[in-house]
């Protein structure tokens, strides 16, 4: 059925992010907070362009590996604002000179914990990109860091802030789609065989080895970094890991849950032969008490055939529930004699995305020290969705998962893939 013939369905929740007031701009009567952004990319630039325009926040110092990345950020800051921030290559030093009240960390995924528990050790209330970890026991880690240094942590999950997002939350929590006895969650991106780049020198003003911290020291390759690294396992843990975050935490945020008892995935690389060394195909299902969920990716053969290459599909008594992205939420009812319900997304640009009003929220959090909307648990449940799939396939087989404990039942084995070593001199988190 085409756009013109969906009913629109209004919510309270658009509502009330439509009615929201400007944010205020940058006045000298605003507290301002001592901010850092620790990693100066493309996604750590979405985010403090909007803890700029929030007002609040005074940019204290900004930290990178790359100074050509951090040169050009910094070149950036200076037409958004009129902080003069420092600039850093090693956080440790940033955060012991300036002790930010903020600090922004979005680095490749493998220094999130490290970077993220320093930052509370030295008091400062932290926004951390999803997903918030590369093993589990990290992200266990943060949780105890945040309640023993008393933080606010707040997690990029920005989709728990997206107005179509909410409203379709609360379609499904009404039952309106009846019981749910299964839910697919899908990425599908196009992409063929690609080309095996050989490694190079070190590009100048790049610290490759600070970059690679405690992951393991590779030779450099200008296909992982800039922006590139998601699809290598030594700092990321490939689609499911990515994307997938976001759609393990809508399911569990929508069906009010916190974790599986069993996951089995598979995973494979039957196209790539490029450098990368993620699985360009995987599937991975999760066992709950009353449905079952299933993911899927592919990383070649995008197509028109399928309504949409993103997003979960609910599946419920009443009819099937599309949580999308660009293409907001879709119901489509069981009986056909009932119209489709359909409402569009409101995204900001760029990248279609809602970090400012989850950077709102993570304001409103820190001056009544109040749990925020993607607190740090919040996130670390949703992480652990992805990488427990991802644990499954590497030791190819079915695990069950005691979520109270964070333990893999009877399978040592496993056990073992909780965390990993980290390269020293850096020491793998304990809080």
């Amino acid at each position: 059925m085409k756009r013109r013939d969906f009913i629109k369905y209004s919510s309270s929740a658009s509502l009330y992010y439509s009615s929201l007031p400007l944010l205020p701009a940058l006045s000298s009567k605003v507290n301002r907070y001592k901010t850092a952004l620790i990693g100066t990319g493309w996604w750590g630039m979405n985010i403090l362009r909007e803890a700029i325009r929030a007002g609040e926040s005074q940019v204290v110092a900004m930290c990178d590996v790359d100074e050509n990345q951090l040169n050009n950020a910094l070149k950036e800051v200076s037409t958004l604002c009129s902080d003069s921030p420092k600039r850093y290559r090693d956080f440790r030093e940033l955060l012991h000179r300036e002790k930010p009240e903020i600090v922004i960390v979005a680095t490749p995924d493998h220094w999130h914990p490290l970077i993220a528990i320093a930052a509370m050790e030295i008091g400062a209330n932290v926004y951390v990109e999803k997903p918030i970890g590369h093993t589990i026991m990290e992200g266990r880690a943060m949780v105890n860091a945040a309640r023993k240094y008393d933080r606010i942590v707040q997690v990029g999950t920005h989709r728990r802030v997206s107005p179509h997002n909410i409203s379709g939350m609360n379609f499904i929590r009404s039952g309106k789609v009846g019981q749910i006895g299964m839910i697919r969650a899908f990425v599908h991106y196009g992409g063929g065989a690609g080309t095996v780049v050989p490694n190079s020198e070190v590009p100048q003003g790049l610290d490759w080895d600070m970059y690679c911290g405690p992951a393991p020291l590779i030779p450099y390759n200008k296909v992982i970094h800039p922006k590139g690294f998601r699809q290598f396992l030594n700092f990321s843990n490939g689609q499911l890991g990515d994307w997938g975050i976001h759609w393990m935490d809508q399911i569990l945020w929508c069906m009010e849950e916190k974790y599986p008892r069993k996951i089995y995935s598979t995973m494979a690389r039957h196209i790539r032969k490029d450098n990368t060394d993620a699985p360009d195909m995987q599937l991975v299902n999760y066992e709950f008490e009353n449905f079952h969920v299933s993911w899927e990716h592919r990383l070649f053969a995008a197509n028109e055939a399928e309504h949409t290459n993103v997003g979960c599909y609910f599946y419920g008594t009443e009819g099937t529930f599309h949580m999308g992205w660009q293409d907001g939420w879709t119901f489509y009812p069981a009986n056909k004699n009932k119209p489709i319900l359909h409402e569009d997304p409101v995204l900001n640009k760029p990248d279609d995305q809602n970090i400012r009003e989850l950077w709102q929220n993570f304001l409103v959090s820190i001056k009544t020290h109040k749990s925020p909307l993607c607190d740090i648990e919040v996130g670390h449940r949703s992480t652990n969705m992805s990488l427990l799939g991802m644990l499954s396939a590497k030791v190819g087989r079915s695990i069950i998962w005691d979520g109270e404990k964070e333990i893999i039942l009877n399978d040592p084995e496993a056990n073992k893939l909780l965390k990993r070593e980290y390269r020293k001199p850096w020491e793998y988190p304990s809080v």
